[in-house]
């Protein structure tokens, strides 16, 4: 079943290995404000885990380089929403008319 999401924060590792794997991560938060995903940015190179769901948290992991449209994705569309099937997090739009020019 799909969240909708309602708020995001982001944070950015430095350091030649970034944090526990990851360079940077987007939290993903429902409307009561309960954290509902971790989306997880890898620089080449760097371990790459998979996706997985615990404790009803969605870990997702992206390259470094769908950062930014994630983040325009967050920043310009409504609704979004998150769900975990088949091994795989999936982030996603609701359907939209073309042309809306969101």
């Amino acid at each position: 079943m799909a969240t909708k999401i309602k708020s995001y924060h982001i944070i950015c590792y430095g350091g030649p290995q970034g944090y526990q794997t990851n360079r940077a991560q987007i939290a993903l938060y429902d409307s009561k404000g309960k954290t509902r995903a971790y989306l997880r940015f890898n620089d080449p190179g760097m371990l790459f885990e998979n996706d997985y769901e615990q404790g009803g948290i969605i870990r997702m992991h992206l390259p470094t380089s769908m950062f930014e449209n994630i983040l325009d994705i967050l920043r310009n569309e409504s609704p979004v929403y998150i769900y975990f099937a088949q091994g795989r997090g999936f982030f996603t739009t609701s359907k939209e008319p073309v042309g809306e020019n969101e």
